[in-house]
C-alpha cells in the first residue's frame, strides 16, 4: 500500500469505528466545541503564531484553510496585507466573525469545504491541525499548493490530537482505537507526491486537560461517545476513577498523557 493509500485507509477505518460507536454524524461536529477556539487576536506569547508570523511578509496575502474560530487567521491578519479564511463549520465561522468584529480586524470568511471553495490564490496558504481527518489527502494538498504563490505552511502534531484518549477508548468500548494519521504519515505522503518539504519542530505543548473534574467527565463522555445511562458511560466512569488526575497547575488530565509535539511543515509550490 502506498503512503497516500495508507493515509486514506487510516482515516477511513477511524471514521468507520467512530460512526459505529457514535451513530449518525452531526451536521456540524463543532457546535459543542466552537467557543473553545475563541482567542484574543492580540495575545502575546503564542509560539505558533510567532513562528508563522516570522514566515510572512508585510505585503503578503494569506489563505487559511480550515481556519476554525480564527485563532491563527486573526492575529496573522495584523501582520500581512489580507487574509481569507476558509472554514466549513457554521459554528466555527460564527465565532470567527464575532471575534473579528469585536477586535476590529478585517478578514474575508468563506464558509465552505476546501475542495468546494472558490477562492483566489494567495502568497501563502496555511492549513493548521486539519489534515488528520481528510481521507483523500492528495487532491487536498495539491489544491493547497496550487493556491500558494510563494509558500505552503501545514501545522501537524507528531501524533493525532486525541491520541491521549486512546487508552480510555479501549476500556470503554472493548477494542483498540484506530489512530488517525499525523506527521510521520504526512511526510511519507509528501515524499511520495514528489514534494520536497521542511519540518520545523516547535516546543512541546503540555498535554491537553480540563479546568475541572466535572468538565473532564463531561467532555470525555462526549468525545468517547459514552452517552448518559449507557453501558459505555458506566465503563467510562469506572475507568476515570484511576485515570483522571489533577495536576499541580490545577488542570485535570488523563493519567499518562504526554506533551503534544507540534511541527510546521513548509514547502515552496511548484
Amino acid at each position: 500500500m502506498s503512503a497516500v493509500e495508507t493515509w486514506g485507509e487510516m482515516v477511513r477505518v477511524e471514521h468507520e469505528q467512530s460512526d459505529r460507536m457514535r451513530g449518525a454524524r452531526p451536521s456540524d461536529h463543532w457546535t459543542q466545541y466552537a467557543r473553545q477556539f475563541k482567542a484574543d487576536p492580540r495575545r502575546a506569547g503564542d509560539v505558533l503564531v510567532e513562528r508563522l508570523r516570522a514566515r510572512l511578509r508585510p505585503g503578503d496575502s494569506l489563505l487559511d484553510v480550515g481556519a476554525g474560530g480564527g485563532r491563527l487567521a486573526l492575529p496573522l491578519a495584523l501582520s500581512c496585507r489580507s487574509v481569507t479564511a476558509v472554514e466549513p463549520s457554521p459554528s466555527m465561522c460564527a465565532v470567527l466573525r464575532e471575534t473579528a468584529t469585536e477586535s476590529g480586524i478585517g478578514i474575508n470568511v468563506v464558509e465552505a469545504d476546501w475542495m468546494d471553495a472558490d477562492v483566489a490564490p494567495a502568497d501563502v496558504t496555511l492549513c493548521s491541525h486539519v489534515l488528520y481527518v481528510i481521507q483523500d489527502i492528495a487532491p487536498f494538498v495539491r489544491k493547497l499548493e496550487s493556491h500558494a504563490r510563494r509558500l505552503v505552511l501545514v501545522v501537524l502534531f507528531q501524533s493525532a490530537p486525541q491520541s491521549q484518549m486512546y487508552g480510555l477508548w479501549e476500556r470503554v468500548h472493548g477494542e483498540p482505537r484506530h489512530p488517525l494519521p499525523s506527521l510521520p504519515q504526512f511526510s511519507a505522503a509528501l515524499e511520495e507526491m514528489g514534494i520536497a518539504h521542511q519540518v520545523d519542530q516547535l516546543p512541546d505543548e503540555p498535554a491537553r486537560g480540563f479546568d475541572s473534574e466535572a468538565e473532564a467527565r463531561e467532555m470525555l463522555a462526549r468525545r468517547l461517545y459514552a452517552a448518559p445511562g449507557t453501558a459505555a458511560a458506566a465503563r467510562l466512569e469506572a475507568a476515570l476513577e484511576d485515570s483522571l488526575l489533577a495536576g499541580d497547575d490545577g488542570v485535570w488530565r488523563i493519567r499518562g498523557s504526554r506533551p503534544l509535539q507540534p511541527c510546521i511543515v513548509s514547502w515552496t509550490p511548484g
